[in-house]
Formats: structure tokens, C-alpha cells, sequence
């Protein structure tokens, strides 16, 4: 009943039409996304067929004798039609675990998509990875906002709000990216030694690629830009990938004003506003300044696990 092959660019329109049409893809498996690190990651994504119709796809990269459900990726896993079953998906993963074994793969490292992008329930994953005897070997935690059952902003955060609006603060959706990525390269510097996942010419083609996808809002007194956030756009979340401020914004409350903006007004909605996770080396820590300041907008735990199972 199923053709598991490897995925080639001459499918790439297949590929990402498939993903539009899917239960729980987002932008971020479409090819464009994808590809922009191929130079780091050896692609080594699949794509099942169910009487020679597209009904999953696995995006997925390799390293050595491990498959990994994209390490450019912060959530993968399968892509689903609305159409697999449980059934189906048990046999997908038996069939798809007898072709990585003959490829000279023994393990598979697998994130799953949180429900919160899912369009309808997808977690037929789930269940065949506890039948393979799947492992949890990472938690993240994130930080997310229901916003038809929202938790109002703690006192410090409406305290910036009116100190940031008393300041002539403004926000404005920008193309100027350059601007708060010198903000944010200057913030991880000094805080951590790191600089962001994506540079600056890697976050200005992907928005030139999803432009109604990828977005940057700005915080300005008197047109200097002092914070601001980068979001990813999906049907049924709203994603904060970057948020920085400088010493002056963080000062003025310009975060507080800004997300008051893209939660209460802008955004309003989509149906979840996620903050990101607020972990490091698999979840083993917390970073307790960052999560306090996402829970103080109303954001609670939504988990991001990382499995892992042996051929």
C-alpha cells in the first residue's frame, strides 16, 4: 500500500503544495526554509506514498548512522494528510525503520510538532513512537498564550507599558533588520558569548522568502529603534523567534508596550501566541530571567520533547 522514497529538489513543488494542504505543517518545512542551511545538514527527508498519492512526508537530515527529524528545525517529525491513520502510521514507521536500517541507520532522533501548529489532532507520531519504545532525551519548555483564555499581564509588565507610552514609544512593523540585529548581536554577546542561530543576510532572505510569514516589529523613541521582536507566522500560532531590547528600551518598558501590541491588538486572532523556550542542552536548564519575564505576559508551559529510538 506505501512507497517510502527519499525526497529530491525535482519534488520540491510537490513537497511544499503538500505541506500547505497538511494537518500540522507549517512555513518552516517548506523547501525554501529548508534549504537555506543545506550546507550544514546532509537532507535526508522522506516522502510516503499511499497508492501513488503523497500522504506524509518526513523532513530529516543525517549525521553518520543517526537520522535526526531536521537539526535546522526546532519542530519535526511527520507531516500528515488528514487522511493517516494509527494504523497506517505504525506500518509507515515499520516500513520507513527497514530502509533506514538498510542505509546503514541504527537510531532516529525525532521532534515531534506541538499540538498548538496542528489544524486538526496529529499525534499519530506519538503513539507509534511509544511502540517503537521511544525514549524522551530532551524537554523544552516554552512559554504560550491561549488567547481566548488569557492570563492578564503581571503589575511590573503594566508598569512598563505606561512608562513606555508616558516615553512616546512607539511600535511599527520594519524591514529594518540590520537595526535590531545590533541590538540582539550586542544583548547574546554580552549575556552569553553567542551570537543568533540565523545572520543577518540568513534572517533577510528568509523573509524576502515569507514575507507574510516572517516579520520584525520594532519599539522607537523619536525613529532610534530600542527593541524589538521577530515573529514567525503560522495559521494557528503566532512565534516570537528573537526579542532583544537595549539598555535604554529595557529602561522604558519597550517590550511590555510591544507585546501588549502583538497580544491584545495586532495578533489577536490566531489562536496561540508562543514565546519560545526558555531552555537549554536538551532542558536540563532553565533560564529563570527569561521565563519570568514570558510568564509575566501570561505565557505558560508548552512542552517541545525530543525523542529518540534504536533500529
Amino acid at each position: 500500500m506505501f512507497e517510502i522514497v527519499r525526497y529530491s529538489i525535482l519534488q520540491k513543488r510537490i513537497w511544499d503544495l503538500f505541506v500547505d494542504s497538511s494537518k500540522n505543517g507549517t512555513f518552516l518545512f517548506k523547501r525554501d526554509y529548508m534549504d537555506y542551511h543545506s550546507d550544514r545538514f546532509k537532507d535526508f527527508s522522506y516522502m510516503v506514498y499511499r497508492k501513488g498519492k503523497l500522504h506524509a512526508i518526513l523532513p530529516a537530515n543525517r549525521d553518520n548512522e543517526i537520522l535526526y527529524s531536521h537539526q535546522g528545525l526546532t519542530y519535526g517529525g511527520f507531516i500528515m494528510s488528514s487522511k493517516v491513520t494509527v494504523k497506517e502510521m505504525l506500518e509507515i514507521f515499520e516500513l520507513l525503520n527497514i530502509k533506514l536500517k538498510k542505509e546503514g541507520i541504527n537510531k532516529v532522533i525525532y521532534k515531534p510538532v506541538p499540538y498548538i501548529y496542528h489544524s486538526i489532532s496529529a499525534q499519530e507520531d506519538l503513539y507509534a513512537l511509544f511502540r517503537e519504545k521511544a525514549k524522551i532525551i530532551g524537554r523544552n519548555i516554552s512559554s504560550t498564550i491561549y488567547q481566548n483564555n488569557k492570563i492578564k499581564f503581571v503589575e511590573s509588565r503594566k508598569s512598563g507599558i505606561r512608562k513606555a507610552i508616558n516615553n512616546s514609544i512607539i511600535i511599527e512593523e520594519s524591514n529594518d533588520f540590520k537595526a535590531f540585529w545590533g541590538i540582539l548581536n550586542n544583548n547574546l554577546k554580552q549575556k552569553y558569548g553567542i551570537k543568533p542561530v540565523h545572520s543577518i543576510d540568513e534572517i533577510e532572505l528568509l523573509h524576502n522568502k515569507f514575507p507574510n510569514n516572517i516579520k520584525l516589529y520594532l519599539a522607537k523613541k523619536n525613529n532610534n529603534p530600542l527593541g524589538g521582536t521577530v515573529v514567525y507566522i503560522t495559521k494557528e500560532v503566532l512565534h516570537t523567534q528573537y526579542i532583544s531590547a537595549s539598555i535604554e528600551g529595557k529602561d522604558l518598558g519597550v517590550l511590555d508596550l510591544l507585546f501588549d501590541k502583538l497580544i491584545n491588538e495586532i495578533y489577536l486572532k490566531i489562536p496561540f501566541f508562543d514565546f519560545g523556550q526558555s531552555t537549554e542542552q536538551m532542558g536540563n536548564k532553565l533560564n529563570d530571567a527569561l521565563i519570568f519575564q514570558k510568564e509575566g505576559f501570561g505565557g505558560r508551559g508548552l512542552i517541545y520533547d525530543i525523542y529518540e529510538y534504536k533500529i
